[in-house]
């Protein structure tokens, strides 16, 4: 990981609340196993997991997070690369195993191009919540879905969901009741290529950057 120091009190002066008064000095920080950037309010744990998708695989992933005071910030980070190959294996198990037809069917299709739903569901699923917002998204014109929450306890959620390269990112924030959305966390989202370069892509009609379909022109 890379991590790029930035004061951005400009920021902090569009917000109110206990967290911004504070002249919070926030960081860029880069993560070169999963190709992203993102802000954080300091410097975030990084902790290996375990993925289970929705058509009972597991992939390995990482979460990176942050929590002070009642504010906290992650990004979930998946590998899917293998995920279809790993489908190939099981269903290639089942048929020697006997099984047939729609028991060995192969889920690895599926399982990919619905990462983004089932991710954003298992956000709204959450015990207790209030969904207060669900909408198509992009980050960088990175095709995307935006999820808000309201907890039990009152604070606030704000997360973003996207599949770029064949990775899920679940990028998530919580605020405490009546402080400010964690509007800065949000947009500074980026993507990277090889070289953990920020990649911006442009709109083709109203087509943007879909996993799993052919790029779009980036933006110089």
């Amino acid at each position: 990981m890379i991590r790029v120091s930035c004061t951005t009190a400009a920021f902090a002066l569009l917000f109110s609340g206990p967290a911004f008064a504070q002249r919070t000095t926030w960081s860029q920080y880069v993560s070169e196993q999963d190709y992203f950037a993102v802000s954080f309010p300091g410097e975030p744990s990084v902790e290996e997991i375990v993925y289970p998708t929705e058509y009972r695989i597991e992939l390995p992933g990482r979460v990176y997070s942050y929590e002070n005071n009642g504010y906290s910030y992650s990004v979930t980070a998946v590998d899917y690369r293998d995920a279809v190959e790993i489908h190939l294996a099981r269903n290639a198990r089942c048929i020697a195993d006997g099984g047939d037809g729609d028991q060995c069917q192969d889920d690895g299709p599926e399982d990919v191009r619905g990462a983004i739903v089932y991710a954003s569901w298992n956000l709204m699923n959450r015990d207790g919540v209030d969904v207060t917002h669900y909408a198509h998204y992009n980050s960088d014109r990175v095709e995307g879905h935006d999820v808000r929450l309201t907890n039990p306890d009152g604070s606030r959620t704000s997360a973003t969901v996207h599949m770029h390269e064949d990775r899920l990112y679940i990028f998530e924030s919580t605020v405490p009741p009546r402080a400010p959305a964690p509007g800065l966390f949000q947009i500074s989202v980026q993507f990277l290529d090889e070289q953990y370069q920020r990649i911006r892509y442009d709109w083709v009609g109203t087509r943007l950057y879909s996993n799993g379909y052919p790029a779009p022109p980036r933006v110089r």
